[in-house]
């Protein structure tokens, strides 16, 4: 099970949105906080979700992350 912050129950089509600001590796790219992220996509572990950015997939980590 796949869980936020908080604690809440994330799914695959779900908006999350940013706890704090993070720096992407591998790309200028700068995540603010606040940011919502919508329609995420659960990978094989229950500590990530993948998302897409502008046209980049970003791979997050849900400690991060709050559901909306």
């Amino acid at each position: 099970m796949t869980t936020d912050s908080n604690g809440a129950e994330l799914h695959d089509g779900d908006s999350v949105q940013l706890i704090k600001d993070l720096k992407v590796k591998g790309s200028s790219l700068n995540l603010k906080r606040g940011e919502v992220v919508k329609n995420i996509r659960l990978t094989g572990s229950a500590s990530e979700i993948e998302c897409r950015i502008g046209k980049a997939t970003v791979v997050l980590k849900t400690e991060f992350l709050k559901k909306r």
